[in-house]
């Protein structure tokens, strides 16, 4: 879902800045206990969730371009708040969608979502393949004057390795040739998986970066990532010290090519 705002083109000195977040349906998680402590929040509204999703806006309005797993897209559990609309209008981006994965209503909507300063073209919903149902990945284009096309991806991968390396292989045939590719989101997998998938090594994705993301109290895992398609530029690659949910946020700058 779009609104029609006119925003100006990047400058040739100005990248993408690019952020990629699961934000654990915006609950403040900051040890193993509160998966506990706090597991009536998937069900009922929090107070406390709603001044998270502000503190994660706040950190959402330095970027140009975000993903989010594991929003709402609005249920009992959220008091019908769409978390992907909220944080959209709360961060200032005129562009945005939403896609459920999950539909559990009334209870649960379990969705992906894409942010952005710059509008949104091509937006397309998968369902992805698996062992179980509930999985997705959202894809759109960027497409500026006088610079070439850039493909985003986001997804949400499952956590058993037979169904990720058939999601893996299907998000690979769905990368543009026509255009830089960043695939992004939480792969529930390490790096190395990723190096070694065969359908992603024909495209030539490689992840921006290989520090731990999860938990965010104590990193030990890396399993939130981009991945960039040969003719991509990066700078800045990193993973950000925020805790706003069980995943750290990985951010990046894109560089998008003049034609």
């Amino acid at each position: 879902m779009t609104e029609a705002v006119s925003t100006p083109a990047p400058t040739d000195e100005r990248p993408l800045r690019i952020l990629t977040l699961n934000m654990q349906v915006g609950m403040p998680t900051e040890h193993y206990r509160h998966y506990f402590t706090g597991a009536w929040r998937h069900v009922l509204p929090s107070k406390g969730v709603r001044h998270n999703l502000d503190r994660i806006a706040e950190l959402l309005a330095e970027y140009d371009v975000v993903a989010l797993q594991e929003a709402d897209a609005g249920s009992m559990r959220t008091a019908r708040l769409n978390q992907v609309e909220y944080l959209a209008h709360r961060a200032g981006f005129p562009h945005w969608h939403v896609a459920v994965n999950r539909n559990l209503a009334p209870l649960a909507q379990h969705a992906i979502g894409l942010l952005s300063r710059f509008p949104l073209h091509d937006t397309r919903h998968h369902p992805l393949p698996g062992r179980f149902r509930g999985r997705g990945a959202l894809e759109a284009h960027v497409r500026e004057p006088g610079h070439q096309p850039l493909h985003l991806m986001v997804a949400h991968l499952a956590l058993g390795r037979l169904s990720r390396e058939r999601q893996l292989s299907y998000l690979a045939d769905l990368a543009d040739p026509g255009a830089d590719t960043v695939l992004m989101g939480d792969f529930n997998c390490e790096p190395l998986e990723l190096e070694q998938h065969p359908q992603l090594r024909r495209i030539g994705f490689s992840p921006v970066h290989v520090d731990p993301t999860y938990p965010s109290w104590s990193p030990k895992r890396s399993i939130d990532h981009m991945l960039v398609t040969p003719s991509v530029t990066t700078r800045a690659a990193r993973v950000l010290e925020h805790r706003l949910s069980d995943h750290l946020p990985v951010a990046t700058e894109v560089l998008l090519r003049q034609q």
